[in-house]
């Protein structure tokens, strides 16, 4: 599992993918620790915590997530 900064607060988040999963995979079990937005109006992808995806409105936009910064 690889981590890379959180676009809302810089912090590493575990994100999931690549050989370093493949035990975990069958496992079950899920240590990734954010979610990647991507938004269609403009076709931006933003990386966020968990903590910051619940700190957006519920129907998000790319200027949400940027006044998180």
């Amino acid at each position: 599992m690889s981590t890379d900064p959180c676009d809302g607060c810089d912090t590493p988040v575990k994100i999931r993918g690549g050989i370093g999963d493949f035990w975990s995979f069958f496992g079950g079990s899920d240590d990734a620790e954010g979610m990647l937005l991507t938004f269609d109006s403009d076709g931006s992808e933003h990386l966020l915590c968990y903590d910051c995806i619940e700190k957006l409105p519920d129907e998000p936009t790319a200027a949400d997530v940027s006044a998180l910064e």
